[in-house]
């Protein structure tokens, strides 16, 4: 009886692995072991990445905010503290769009902003 080596099984593994590994430098994206290894830590990485993009996304439109409400005369902590006691329910994301596209329409909910306080 021949030997049953699973061949179509593995070839489509090291096919999968070599195809994901397309683009990388040199023995990566040639040799089975080198490419497992750098298509596993692109994926980790990938996986990391997509968690910290969300971090640094908030953190900008919070840096956004903070400038505007300089401009302003006011510390984006009692900006956001006044949004929350005001019944306001804008996110950063929204607020940093409208800080930047329609400076006048920011000016008017900062005004809300300060109107708690007073």
């Amino acid at each position: 009886m021949p030997r049953a080596t699973n061949a179509p099984a593995s070839r489509k593994r090291r096919k999968r692995i070599l195809r994901r590994a397309r683009g990388f430098y040199g023995a990566r994206s040639k040799l089975l072991r080198q490419a497992t290894e750098a298509v596993d830590r692109a994926m980790r990485l990938a996986t990391i990445h997509r968690k910290l993009k969300k971090r640094e996304y908030r953190s900008l439109w919070i840096t956004r905010i903070s400038a505007a409400c300089k401009q302003h005369n006011i510390t984006y902590n009692r900006f956001i503290e006044g949004l929350s006691k005001k019944g306001i329910k804008l996110n950063r994301k929204m607020l940093s769009q409208i800080a930047i596209l329609d400076p006048h329409g920011f000016a008017e909910i900062v005004k809300e902003a300060k109107s708690v306080f007073a």
